[in-house]
């Protein structure tokens, strides 16, 4: 027996013993891959993990996340914790949600196709998005039959859910619909009294009536009779200037 045939043999009695001890002949156990921990069955978890959006919300979200990556930059170091790849990603999911029913579900197939990014990159990127409270994910599995004795389900694409951590949302400051802090009420106060103030100061005595009264009648009255007073100190004004040419032309 030549040694091409001994190798033969050898190969062919390891398949037999590993049929024998359960494994399939064809080594496809290994193909197989495990399930990931803690997924959940695709189908009976997304209803209360979705949640439905709006256009106006998801690009909230996206708005948040550029200025998250530029506020939080660090000198010299050319992205910030998200990442170019990352703000992609976020892109896409913002295209591809449902916004009535929530669901987002790309594969990391997809993801890489779509973006022409490797999957490292991808992974990393959404690891990312994940840690800084951009998006969240369930990871799922389905049945599917084999033949013999290997596992009958199999892992399939997340569910992924879109969201903005409140730091985030801060630096969209009054654009994200959040309440005015102590700071912005206090400013906005500032402003309209020196709006108000300016206003004042160029209203004649009737305007000025009108304008500091909330009785209707006591602020008309007391506006008929401002502007008297305006329409009397102009009339002195205009005698005192005629008075004063008669003097010079004399």
């Amino acid at each position: 027996m030549n040694t091409g045939e001994a190798a033969e043999r050898g190969i062919f009695f390891k398949r037999i013993d590993g049929v024998n001890d359960g494994a399939p002949a064809d080594g496809g156990a290994a193909d197989r891959k495990p399930i990931r921990r803690n997924s959940r069955r695709k189908g009976s978890c997304e209803a209360s993990f979705w949640r439905g959006t709006s256009r106006q919300d998801v690009q909230k979200f996206l708005m948040a996340a550029r200025h998250y990556e530029r506020a939080n930059k660090e000198p010299g170091k050319r992205n910030g914790p998200l990442g170019g790849v990352a703000l992609e990603v976020l892109a896409l999911f913002a295209n591809l949600v449902n916004f009535k029913s929530g669901r987002l579900d790309p594969s990391l197939d997809y993801i890489t196709d779509k973006l022409c990014r490797s999957r490292d990159a991808v992974v990393r990127a959404l690891k990312a998005l994940r840690e800084h409270g951009f998006i969240d994910w369930l990871r799922r599995f389905e049945p599917a039959p084999n033949e013999g004795r290997g596992p009958q389900v199999r892992q399939v694409s997340n569910a992924y859910r879109l969201s903005a951590p409140k730091r985030a949302l801060a630096l969209l400051g009054r654009w994200a619909g959040r309440p005015a802090t102590p700071d912005d009420e206090q400013a906005g106060r500032e402003d309209r009294a020196a709006m108000e103030a300016e206003h004042v100061k160029a209203l004649d005595l009737a305007g000025l009536a009108a304008f500091k009264i909330e009785d209707s009648d006591l602020a008309k009255a007391l506006a008929v009779m401002g502007k008297a007073i305006d329409l009397r100190e102009s009339a002195k004004r205009t005698e005192y200037q005629s008075t004063s040419y008669s003097y010079a032309g004399s």
